[in-house]
């Protein structure tokens, strides 16, 4: 009788003193599982962006930025490297980041230089540079708290935050030059390619960009459906954009670029944190979030 009580009470003892310890030590349990995205704290990066400067290739603000960016990657856990290279004679530094040795099967971008000039303003405002709290802090935002959020048994996913996006058509730049240097060193090909970039507009509407692949649009615009956010994602086409997915897509990668281009700051001095929203982040944020927990 006492012997077959002592093999009853011993596993319970064991179990309570477990416990203890776990409360003693606060020894965390490890999660699978994503944390929410944080728009607010999203937001946060915009400022920080913003306040650097405007972020024009090889300006002290841009570089600012890139040690930002780093840094904040490097305390989610993720490893980063700088990409340093010319497309047609420019200077290019791509931000790379992942947190596997794994080959990665989605790459989510944004580019995070802003305009030399605000040749959308009227008068003596086009030669001021464009602030760009929108057009290239937003998306890095987005990508620096899904870097954040994504719990590391997610997909093997690589973050790019793509340089030299921004001044095509000054002083002898072209558009997206960062990722056309960046798709032409890849020695891999991706399964997908997301592209994020004008989305923290407080009037958000992401209307499907007429040159992304279809199943990604989908696949993204469905799970943003699901999320009560079809009145952001529009489920109609409206614009073809030549922006960073483009070289991707030229190269037989599948890619969709998330834009909101009804902003009506766009390229102005104008594109300043005001007139972006923390919502919105969230909004993009948590559909992405969501979708790249489908992909697994």
């Amino acid at each position: 009788m006492r012997k077959s009580r002592l093999l009853v009470l011993l596993p319970l003892g064991l179990l309570l003193l477990a416990i203890i310890i776990s409360l003693v030590w606060k020894v965390p349990l490890r999660s699978s599982q994503d944390a929410p995205f944080n728009g607010q704290r999203a937001y946060q990066d915009i400022l920080v962006q913003v306040a650097f400067g405007s972020r024009i290739p090889d300006s002290p603000a841009h570089k600012k930025t890139i040690t930002y960016i780093q840094g904040e990657l490097r305390k989610a856990g993720w490893k980063s490297e700088l990409q340093e290279t010319t497309w047609k004679g420019f200077s290019v530094q791509n931000i790379i980041a992942s947190r596997t040795n794994l080959i990665p099967g989605i790459i989510l971008g944004a580019h995070y230089d802003s305009r030399l000039f605000a040749d959308q303003d009227l008068g003596t405002g086009k030669n001021a540079p464009v602030p760009g709290a929108n057009d290239g802090a937003s998306g890095v935002a987005v990508l620096l708290e899904l870097a954040r959020t994504l719990s590391p048994e997610s997909a093997p996913i690589q973050l790019v935050f793509f340089d030299a996006e921004d001044n095509g058509g000054l002083n002898g730049r072209e558009w997206i030059m960062g990722s056309r240097a960046f798709v032409d060193s890849l020695i891999y090909h991706p399964r997908a390619v997301v592209i994020v970039d004008m989305v923290g507009d407080a009037d958000l509407n992401i209307f499907i960009e007429q040159n992304s692949s279809t199943d990604l649009v989908a696949g993204i615009w469905g799970k943003a459906a699901e999320l009560g956010y079809k009145n952001y994602f529009l489920q109609t086409g409206k614009y073809s954009i030549t922006d960073d997915h483009t070289p991707f897509l030229e190269a037989g990668i599948p890619a969709v670029d998330i834009i909101d281009f009804d902003y009506p700051f766009w390229h102005t001095s104008s594109d300043t944190p005001d007139k972006v929203s923390p919502e919105s982040l969230q909004i993009v944020g948590e559909t992405l979030r969501m979708w790249l927990a489908s992909q697994k």
